[in-house]
């Protein structure tokens, strides 16, 4: 068994030291280890090659229909706002509510943050509000550092929901219902994260003196609306709603709260000065603005079940194929009109033509968004099939096997850190997903649990690991002209994930009867 579980572990042992040791880019690091794990399934679990070829051709084809092109999508539509000039509006809007310094950041780095983690996901959470912070005068190293801690719970559901969708399509669960499950997983650290946000910025526990209302609705609001989000629309916008409601809400109780903000927590004068000097946005420029955003929110929940003579409709047009060719076989189907990938791209066009956006224009953003993404792809299309792979020759199963043997009932104390690992590693809670979320399925039913409890650990878990990943580290530190601080900064969010990555055990350990709720 400890044979099996170590050459079953080759392909991920590979990605931790090409990655962390070697210091191999990923679209490197990956296409080697689905080489490793083709090999293996071949040699040594005896799988037929025409299993093997046709498992990890059904992997590619999910990493590019409807991951890719969700990413695709919405990167498309953050470059398409860049190119217009309205993304420069949106951040002048978000900066003239309040010029007390923790009000902006749970508005930038946590409301704002979380809207544009759900909507692209990939680093802009990160990149944007950490430009928009250094802009108003925050400290670098904070702001990266700071937008690093914001960008962990949204990322369960970044890029229109893609972590819980393809932790749920690789192990076969309902994507809506396990996003249900991760929002109860991550109800408590999203309502906790204001506090440590408003701490961080404050220097210490009696900066939540005066504002400790504010953080404590600005997430209860996200947790709450992100859940009903979840149980009544599905996997796709629990961030995207949360963040907005978030938003709202942190704007409105900093009117009701915080009318006189102490000296110490407010913006430079200097800085307060510049801001008066720009002008602000009137309302029909503001919406033209927010066009793309507001448009992919109407056509998502529009196409979503809460509308069911809507999506029944276009549910029906799709294109079911079986690929893989061994026992057990399901089909695999291409839905072609409710994908989100396909909403966002409609979304994007239309408001970048109402920004003035040329076709030439669009087309241009278009292939430089196609240029940037190329790497990623590469990852994700060899990541994926080399997960399928590895789950159809019954590496993961052996895998999990060794676990439970050792671990026992006490597993999912560590499930969570197995998530994280996943995210450390690749950089991405997708990736994550892939990689683990079948052995977590694995494990949950040798112990006997149910399977979407581990699944969505394996999620909440990876969420954590986004804090101290060296690819968010270095998106941080590109955003913020800190290079040469990495290891300051990590060093820094090293506590932050040891806290998340605890209590995130200690939920999937002890709150296994929250099911019977659900």
């Amino acid at each position: 068994m400890f044979l099996e579980f170590i050459l079953a572990l080759l392909p991920i042992l590979w990605l931790v030291v090409s990655l962390c040791y070697l210091k191999m880019p990923a679209y490197k690091a990956c296409p080697v280890a689905l080489v490793i794990t083709v090999l293996l399934a071949l040699l040594y679990w005896k799988a037929p090659g025409i299993e093997v070829f046709t498992g990890g051709l059904e992997g590619a084809t999910m990493a590019l229909w409807p991951i890719s092109l969700v990413i695709i999508a919405a990167i498309f539509t953050y470059n398409l706002t860049v190119k217009t000039g309205a993304m420069a509006k949106i951040q002048k809007m978000l900066t003239s509510v309040s010029n007390d310094k923790r009000v902006l950041v749970l508005i930038i780095a946590w409301g704002f943050g979380g809207f544009m983690e759900g909507m692209a996901g990939f680093g802009t959470a990160v990149a944007i509000p950490a430009s928009i912070l250094c802009g108003l005068g925050f400290n670098p190293i904070f702001a990266a550092v700071v937008c690093l801690v914001a960008n962990a719970t949204p990322t369960a559901f970044g890029s229109i929901g893609i972590p819980t969708v393809t932790a749920a399509s690789v192990s076969g669960l309902d994507p809506q219902a396990t996003a249900v499950v991760v929002s109860l997983q991550l109800f408590l650290m999203v309502v906790l994260t204001p506090f440590l946000l408003v701490t961080i910025t404050g220097g210490g526990l009696k900066s939540l003196k005066s504002s400790w209302h504010i953080a404590l609705i600005s997430g209860l609001g996200f947790a709450a609306v992100q859940l009903l989000a979840a149980r009544f629309i599905g996997a796709e916008l629990p961030a995207v709603t949360g963040s907005v409601a978030s938003m709202l809400l942190t704007i409105f109780a900093a009117k009701v709260f915080c009318k006189n903000t102490p000296k110490e927590y407010q913006l430079s004068e200097e800085t307060s000065a510049e801001l008066q000097k720009q002008e602000h946005p009137g309302l029909r420029e503001a919406v033209i603005s927010w066009s793309p955003f507001l448009l992919i929110f109407v056509f998502l929940l529009t196409v979503s079940k809460l509308v069911p003579p809507i999506y029944n409709v276009l549910a029906a047009v799709k294109t079911s194929v079986v690929i893989y060719a061994g026992a057990g076989a399901t089909p695999y189907t291409f839905s072609w009109l409710t994908t989100p990938g396909v909403l966002i791209f409609i979304a994007a066009f239309l408001g970048g033509l109402l920004q003035k956006a040329t076709l030439s224009d669009m087309a241009q953003v278009l292939v430089q968004t196609l240029k940037q993404m190329l790497k990623t792809m590469i990852t994700l299309i060899t990541i994926l099939a080399a997960a399928k792979i590895m789950g159809y020759s019954g590496m993961t199963r052996d895998i999990a096997a060794f676990l439970v043997a050792v671990t026992g009932t006490a597993y999912p104390l560590v499930a969570p850190l197995i998530g994280s690992i996943g995210t450390f590693v690749t950089g991405s809670a997708t990736s994550s997903s892939v990689l683990f979320s079948s052995l977590q399925a694995e494990t949950a039913r040798a112990i006997g649990l149910q399977e979407i409890w581990l699944v969505a650990a394996n999620t909440i878990g990876a969420t954590a690991g986004k804090i101290i990943s060296p690819q968010s580290i270095t998106i941080a530190v590109a955003s913020t002209g800190t290079s040469g601080e990495e290891s300051n900064i990590l060093r820094t969010t090293l506590k932050y994930y040891l806290l998340y990555i605890v209590i995130f055990g200690l939920i999937s350990y002890f709150g296994y009867s929250l099911l019977s709720l659900v």
